[in-house]
């Protein structure tokens, strides 16, 4: 199944609903343009009308044939003073629209001052705005101090008519949590459950308070150390479904994330039945105190369990919309309940409280529970097997990462933080009720010293109490006997059973959604085939309802125990040997040195990681040997079994990055140098989908990379996940040995994700390895942008955004007919296929005629069969039945030619560049590399740079001076003094039916009215925003005027791409700006740099 977006073949008409977006600028009109009559001639664009008012203003050009007369003052190393009294508006022409290129925008025009060092001797450094300024909304009110002016083009301010708006909002329906609610609140629900209420009394008894505090360190020993190691592994990337083992296979591979996702998912699972077990036996302990239980106390925890994981599940299928609301209730609830406790240790003890071993704090009883009295059949490790899950939880946080604001400061902030005031807790509850609750106690308020009797050092006995009967029959009450101790300890006991029924059931409803959520994230990547079946999801969230339905029955299946003491150990045992891999995993990751290991968060160490494994391991052992060998023998054969089953999945591992070790190291002294501006070279991601659908875009860009830099070609697979993975692997190889057949120096990259935007994103972000990490985006231009969809574009001019949030450069490329080619490659794939088959029919019927009495004409559809010859389908794409009929050279011969063009050699031209606003060299950079190729070494540089019209000569011979220190040839250099001049009424004509379509037209309209359509069409162009940069919408169609008259027979236009303020400007107005801007014109590099210097004129 093919998700290339690509609509008719052979028609050029609107794009159809597809399942992959990629930058496309096919199925567009093409613009009509014919090829010169002789050499002399330029090519005939499109015409544009011009005035006479055009043709009469002041044009000056700066030859090398009168060079000579600024000879002198080039040999002086420096150039002309710009005049700082000169006002902006001191101008010669009109007025009220011609104001001096520069004051009404941010945007800084080329300047010699902007690339000296910091105390150059020949002049001050200025600074030039940065990207962030010009690119980042306008706040309000803004004062420029003329302090700032060297900070602003021409020394002048900003633009007055530019008015701040709102931070842009998220997008609609995404919920995005911070580190307190989305990780804090979260792992703290469900370190706390039922242990701390029902079970930790009963460590202490067992246990003393010294050991009891020791379980407790221990166990917060292993969380902390799993922690750290989460931490790491969980800021290594963002993550979507899928929790722990999500993060874990991606960063370390399906090896380890396959045995890992099993395991974790079935320990949640089993962790269902615990949690519900501990509020059966709350509800069960409350049967009993009123005389109503079912059957008997065992059978009653089934039932009560069997009905509370029956209505969780349907909770949890109906949908889960309320549970992040409820976090915080449920915490204020948990912590109402825990402060209830230690009020209710202070509030002095009644005598039935006292017979049933309450006492208030008392040394006496803190001395005699120090130390440890372990009852028949139990011990320190079998106490801790109890205990530990009461310490599991931690990874909540981590499972929901993709949520979070900033999930490289949440999950480290938040889920060490859980963990250190969930165990002072801990710690706290433990200490307070072994100084306050006696061991043993018969419950009977009669129970009291009879005078005369030798108390044995007894607490109870020297508090007036005999409970000496306790050593030879059982009691009810006491810290081993009486699992509700902290309800009688409280202030108010039932705030107590709220608080369990409340922990309870929130980690039971999170285990429960949350293993199978992990489940089918580890079926959807297909590593475990058999499994395929639960990754299939239901409705608009996709929910794993078979994966629900498996849960359920693991978790009745332990609910049938019954036996809590029986589940915590299970419990330990597979949460051990998930904490156990995470930490191996973020251990080897680091020892490999993987060049995916790169972590946000810093405070780990690899060595205190392998330890955490190593003690986990031991533990596992220590508390249940032959459980720990079964579930070691489960993950190696999980491990073996996905290693040699090769997924088809394709992540990166720690265990890849060992056989790239001696090309690291290359890379790693490469680091150790410090990037210097005289070694900038374009390093670039190139949008191309697959390389060979676009291949003018890739030879423009291999044009000025090749040798020098880096070039990876890029491709966003959006759509199904399963399919998308599996094509983009297969796809891998194949585009890779495409780009070294063709001799074209680049990488091949794609990701899947989904929504274009987000995979591109992804690409800004992750690609390259240390120095060699992309700093400019190439795309090719949207032609078809007035019939795409709304997405597309926002998508579109997204990405735009995203690179200049990344700080990194972007190329837009335009050329007529525009660079895809897909749907030529399909037709000869088509034919290529059909001329396979009936070659390999004649062959089958050949072989079939010189067999003698073998089988007939059996043996021929056997043969048949295995070939897998089968009958074409017609699609129901009507362009497809003309392929049949068509020779591919028959289909648009200018767009296979458009395709090839950056592949021959240019004639005899120029390279126009109009550098006009500052970028720090980029958009003279690229073009002076251009030069240097032999394709294009007879091309000349022609060097267009907007003024002031009355400074023409000044302002020629500044960037004549700056052209020379950088050592850049040139043909000629214009001035253009008159860039701002209202464009003619034609011109502004056709760029106002360009945006009728998509006009609001709210000020024709009354308020109420208005409003509603915006509401309805926020897309659209409001009139206030045309009014707002009107002046800016006269400049692109002004210097369309300008190029049309400049640069038509060029080669090559490089020209100063627009930046769209966020916020302010709208996609659709910004694309009517780029389409204008770039009209009828050769073929287009619109730049823009990250402004940052990347030329320098020192040695």
């Amino acid at each position: 199944m093919s998700l290339n977006n690509s609509s008719n073949i052979f028609l050029d008409s609107v794009p159809s609903n597809t399942n992959r977006f990629q930058v496309n600028v096919i199925n567009e009109n093409h613009e009509s343009s014919a090829a010169a009559n002789d050499d002399t001639d330029p090519p005939h664009y499109e015409e544009t009308s011009f005035g006479d008012e055009a043709q009469k203003r002041l044009r000056i050009s700066f030859r090398p044939g009168n060079q000579e007369c600024y000879d002198n003052f080039l040999q002086s190393g420096d150039t002309a003073k710009t005049d700082a009294s000169f006002h902006a508006y001191d101008s010669h022409t009109k007025t009220y629209y011609l104001q001096t290129f520069g004051h009404n925008t941010m945007d800084a025009v080329p300047k010699i001052e902007y690339y000296r060092n910091t105390g150059s001797v020949s002049g001050p450094k200025a600074n030039r705005p940065s990207l962030l300024e010009i690119h980042e909304q306008l706040a309000k009110n803004v004062v420029v101090a003329p302090s700032s002016a060297d900070r602003v083009a021409n020394g002048d301010g900003i633009p007055g008519d530019e008015q701040a708006e709102n931070k842009e909002d998220d997008q609609a329906g995404v919920v995005k949590f911070g580190w307190v609610k989305g990780v804090l609140v979260r792992c703290m629900l469900n370190i706390w459950g039922v242990m701390l209420f029902i079970r930790l009394s009963w460590i202490v008894g067992e246990a003393g308070i010294g050991l009891g505090v020791l379980i407790i360190l221990l166990s917060t020993m292993v969380t902390s150390i799993t922690g750290l190691s989460t931490s790491a592994i969980a800021t290594n990337g963002f993550v979507r479904g899928g929790g722990a083992y999500y993060l874990i296979s991606r960063s370390l591979g399906p090896e380890f994330g396959g045995s890992i996702g099993l395991i974790f998912a079935f320990a949640n699972a089993v962790a269902v039945a615990m949690y519900v077990v501990g509020f059966a036996e709350t509800v069960v302990d409350l049967l009993k105190e009123s005389d109503s239980m079912m059957v008997d106390p065992t059978n009653d925890i089934r039932i009560i369990g069997s009905i509370t994981v029956v209505i969780l599940l349907g909770i949890s299928v109906a949908g889960m919309e309320w549970e992040a609301k409820a976090q915080v209730i449920l915490l204020v609830i948990l912590l109402i309940a825990i402060a209830n406790f230690f009020i209710g240790t202070v509030i002095p003890s009644n005598n039935e409280k006292k017979s049933r071993g309450f006492f208030n704090y008392q040394a006496s009883i803190f001395a005699e529970n120090f130390g440890p009295r372990f009852t028949k059949g139990e011990g320190f490790f079998s106490v801790f097997a109890i205990f530990f899950p009461a310490a599991t939880g931690i990874l909540a946080g981590a499972n929901i990462s993709g949520d979070l604001e900033d999930p490289q400061d949440a999950i480290p902030r938040g889920t060490m933080l859980a963990i250190f005031i969930t165990t002072v807790a801990y710690l706290g509850v433990a200490i307070c009720v072994g100084a306050c609750v006696v061991r043993d106690a018969t419950g009977n308020v009669n129970d009291t010293i009879i005078s005369g009797m030798n108390c044995n050092g007894s607490a109870a006995c020297g508090l007036g109490y005999d409970f000496s009967r306790c050593r030879h029959e059982p009691c009810q009450y006491g810290l081993m006997n009486n699992f509700q101790v902290m309800s009688m300890v409280s202030g108010f006991g039932p705030l107590i059973t709220a608080g369990i029924f409340s922990a309870t059931l929130s980690s039971a409803l999170a285990s429960l959604v949350s293993a199978p959520k992990v489940f089918q994230a580890l079926c959807k990547d297909n590593i475990y085939k058999a499994l395929q079946f639960f990754a299939k999801g239901y409705g608009k969230n996709n929910e794993p309802l078979r994966g629900y339905i498996l849960t359920f029955l693991i978790a009745m299946a332990f609910i049938l125990i019954a036996e809590l003491n029986t589940i915590a150990p299970i419990i330990s045992n597979f949460f051990l040997a998930s904490y156990a891999l995470i930490n191996f995993s973020c251990f080897h990751a680091s020892y490999a040195k993987s060049p995916g290991w790169r972590p946000a968060y810093g405070i780990y160490n690899m060595w205190v990681s392998l330890f955490g494994a190593v003690l986990c391991c031991a533990v596992m052992f220590v508390i249940n040997w032959w459980a720990a060998v079964i579930t070691y023998v489960i993950e190696f054969f999980l491990y073996i079994y996905v290693t040699y089953k090769k997924p088809e999945v394709n992540w990166g591992s720690s265990t890849q990055a060992l056989s790239y070790v001696s090309a690291l190291d290359n890379a790693l002294e490469l680091t150790t140098v410090e990037d210097h501006v005289k070694n900038f070279r374009p390093q670039c991601i190139v949008l191309t989908g697959g390389p060979m659908t676009r291949p003018a875009l890739l030879d423009i860009t291999h044009a000025f990379t090749k040798n020098s830099g880096l070039c990876i070609c890029c491709e966003v697979f959006v759509g199904p996940r399963k399919l998308c993975v599996k094509e983009m692997n297969s796809g891998m190889g194949k585009k890779q040995a495409w780009l070294i057949k063709n001799k074209i120096k680049a990488f091949y990259a794609a990701v899947a994700a989904d929504c274009f935007r987000d995979g591109v994103r992804s690409l800004l972000q992750a690609s390259g390895l240390g120095r060699m990490k992309p700093n400019t985006l190439v795309i090719g231009y949207k032609k078809n942008w007035r019939k795409a969809p709304l997405t597309e574009i926002e998508n579109y001019v997204g990405i735009i955004h995203d690179a200049f949030d990344f700080e990194i450069g972007v190329v837009i490329v335009r050329i007529s007919q525009g660079f895809d080619i897909s749907q030529v490659l399909q037709v000869q794939e088509e034919l290529e296929r059909l001329e396979q088959e009936r070659l390999a029919l004649e062959a089958t019927i050949k072989d079939n005629e010189c067999q003698e009495g073998s089988g007939g004409i059996r043996a021929l559809f056997k043969k048949a069969g295995k070939l897998n010859i089968t009958k074409t389908t017609p699609k129901n794409d009507g362009s497809i039945n003309t392929i049949q009929s068509m020779h591919v050279g028959e289909f648009n011969q200018k767009l296979v030619e458009a395709s090839t063009q950056f592949k021959k050699k240019q004639e005899k031209g120029t390279i126009d560049v109009w550098w006009l606003f500052d970028d720090g060299g980029l958009t003279l950079l690229i073009p002076y590399i251009l030069t240097l190729r032999k394709k294009w070494k007879d091309c000349k540089l022609r060097i267009y740079v907007g003024g002031k019209i009355n400074r023409i000569e000044e302002e020629k011979i500044a960037m004549a001076s700056l052209l020379s220190k950088f050592r850049i040839k040139f043909a000629d250099i214009h001035i253009i003094g008159d860039i701002n001049i209202k464009p003619n009424k034609e011109s502004w004509k056709v760029f106002e039916e360009m945006i009728e379509p998509y006009r609001l037209h709210e000020s024709c309209k009354d308020l109420t009215t208005a409003e509603k359509l915006k509401r309805e069409t926020p897309w659209k162009i409001t009139d206030a925003e045309l009014e707002a940069v009107k002046e800016k919408s006269y400049r692109q169609v002004r210097l369309n005027e300008l190029l049309q008259e400049h640069s038509r027979a060029a080669n090559l236009i490089v020209l100063s791409l627009p930046v769209a303020r966020k916020g302010s400007i709208s996609d659709l107005l910004y694309m009517a700006w780029l389409e204008i801007l770039t009209k009828n014109l050769p073929p287009v590099l619109l730049v823009r740099g990250n402004h940052k210097n990347v030329l320098t004129f020192y040695s």
